[in-house]
């Protein structure tokens, strides 16, 4: 599918916003480093958990898939590492970055290979350690594929806290492995905290212990063991942000398999939500977001940097002016987001300024037709299929597979929520 064509239509019904991603990661990724038969359940088979799974098996974990739920075995993991292993990443920055530790706990020689944008994404953090821990290391300016050598030992890491918490998570997994107590220092204020609450909360459901002080440090004692359990999958709410904008500008959603005491960052689009005047219904059942009036905020999005795009399409139908702030991050993601956003909702009749490392965003009573570019990002797929419910005219997609990256299903639950759209795939023409 090449193009999809959205007929502007408010949606209206139930959803299951699909696991949360950002988990999936973190419980096969534990799972596999058990030693024991571990069960993972509620997965989504996206591009990114099949490449963390892969990666996995081949350092020998058994991992076997059972309709939505996995049975991991981690017996046997880096029992088999010998000779030259070859990772396949896809475009999934979580897998690299987490993995890259992961495989150094093992002395071994491992190239990992990336697709898209995540080839040329920033690992200057793991560069320096690699430099200053005596791995070997080697890459073509900084780009995938990367060759690394060498074992990870304990001891002090210190990094940076505003390139990515990716690098501190892939640590925040290694560490405990080893011999001897180790310690993270972040250097710089840590960005996207509710990442590593998440990291530490699975680590702990797994029986890994880290010790948090303020964010600042993490002190991790070695030869931890993981303890093999079962490990469900919540809902994701950057996914489910996509139903809860949409159920505030217009569309009538009942968000359901999100939980209430959910620790993920992306939770705080209902607080950003409330913000700006949106009303909610929630249940031991579902949340709603209610169509309701809303008006323009400052957004810091150092926090919820995958939320700028769908953002992008709230504050547009917004009265006022909203500003999208400290989202430099934003730019390294699978698409540069801040132009993205802008460009693309400008397309349809979006009045937004791309600033540095934000976005200035003028209300409007809604889109218009158009047509409109991927830029290969799911997100960006998702948000425009959302701008669509309130646009004038039909709104053309170009590149939207991008979605398999995380959200295989949207198009279906779309249509299911009562979304009107044809797929055009010219390869397919005449």
């Amino acid at each position: 599918m090449e193009k999809i064509i959205i007929k502007p239509r408010k949606l209206s019904g139930n959803v299951t916003i699909p696991p949360s991603k950002s988990l999936g990661h973190r419980g096969i990724i534990s799972a596999a480093l058990s030693k024991g038969v571990s069960k993972v359940t509620n997965i989504q088979f996206s591009k990114d958990i099949i490449a963390t799974i892969e990666i996995m098996k081949k350092l020998g974990a058994k991992i076997e898939i059972n309709k939505d739920e996995l049975i991991i075995d981690g017996s046997d993991i880096f029992l088999n590492t010998s000779g030259q292993l070859q990772f396949q990443c896809n475009e999934s920055g979580s897998t690299l970055r987490f993995l890259i530790p992961i495989a150094l706990i093992k002395n071994g020689e491992y190239v990992f290979h990336g697709k898209g944008k995540l080839v040329s994404r920033p690992l200057t953090s793991y560069y320096e350690i690699f430099e200053e821990k005596g791995i070997e290391y080697y890459t073509e300016e900084g780009r995938l594929p990367l060759k690394i050598n060498g074992c990870l030992k304990s001891g002090i890491y210190s990094l940076r806290g505003d390139i990515s918490s990716q690098f501190i998570t892939g640590l925040l997994f290694a560490l405990p492995l080893l011999n001897g107590n180790s310690k993270i220092q972040v250097t710089t204020n840590l960005e996207s905290k509710g990442y590593i609450d998440l990291t530490l909360d699975v680590l702990k459901s797994f029986g890994v212990e880290i010790e948090n002080e303020a964010y600042k440090v993490f002190k991790v004692k070695g030869n931890q063991s993981y303890m093999p359990g079962e490990f469900r999958i919540e809902g994701d709410y950057s996914q489910g942000a996509f139903y809860l904008v949409a159920g505030a500008i217009g569309s009538d959603i009942k968000c359901e398999a999100l939980r209430k005491d959910s620790l993920q960052g992306d939770k705080v689009i209902i607080d950003i939500l409330k913000r700006m005047g949106c009303q909610f219904e929630e249940t031991a059942e579902f949340i709603k977001a209610i169509p309701s009036k809303l008006k323009g905020i400052d957004i810091d999005v150092s926090e919820c940097p995958d939320l700028v795009p769908i953002l992008g399409v709230a504050a547009s139908i917004a009265e006022g002016r909203t500003r999208i702030l400290n989202g430099k991050r934003v730019r390294i993601k699978e698409s540069d987001r801040l132009f993205a956003t802008a460009s693309e909702l400008n397309k349809i009749g979006g009045k937004i300024t791309e600033l540095k490392d934000g976005l200035i965003i003028e209300g409007i009573e809604g889109f218009k037709g158009g047509e409109v570019d991927s830029h290969n990002d799911h997100r960006m797929v998702m948000a425009l299929a959302i701008a669509a419910t309130r646009a004038s005219g039909d709104v053309v997609i170009n590149d939207p597979m991008a979605i398999e990256k995380s959200y295989p299903n949207f198009f279906e639950d779309y249509k299911k929520l009562g979304g009107n759209m044809s797929e055009f795939n010219i390869r397919n023409e005449g």
